[in-house]
């Protein structure tokens, strides 16, 4: 038995070596194999990206603009037929329609606080070696967006 525990004394430091050796190669090799995956964490289609999957500024807003105005004159129109089986007078369609609409202005404060954020996206932006943002332009695209 004592031959047994000699030897196994002698061999725990050449296979802790080995063991650290060989981890450390398994984790050199994932990292580089690894490429840019961690630079895509948190970005797709549905993830809030500076650059990437925006396509051309207020296209696709003109668009979705025709459709909630389509979608809002037909529920306007299937109230208006709730209130005749019921015995009210039917609404305005195009009067409720401006109503609903209307568009606000936004509030400085607002304005204000997506102003900051895009000057702290651009500070990011440097940071990383891509061009800055026009403040002002996006700041007037987000106020877009938002109405």
């Amino acid at each position: 038995m004592e031959l047994f525990a000699s030897s196994t004394q002698d061999a725990f430091w050449p296979v802790l070596l080995a063991v650290v050796i060989g981890g450390a190669l398994v984790a050199i090799v994932t990292f580089i194999g690894t490429g840019k995956l961690y630079e895509q964490i948190g970005r797709g289609g549905l993830s809030i990206n500076e650059e990437e999957g925006r396509g051309k500024p207020g296209a696709p807003r003109v668009e979705a603009a025709g459709v909630r105005e389509a979608e809002i004159r037909q529920l306007l129109t299937a109230r208006n037929e709730h209130r005749a089986r019921r015995g009210q007078a039917p609404l305005d369609i195009e009067e409720e329609l401006r109503r609903l609409t209307v568009k606000t202005e936004i509030d400085p404060a607002l304005r204000e606080e997506i102003r900051q954020l895009v000057v702290a996206r651009n500070e990011r932006r440097a940071r990383s070696g891509k061009p800055p943002l026009d403040v002002d332009e996006e700041v007037e695209r987000q106020v877009r967006e938002l109405g």
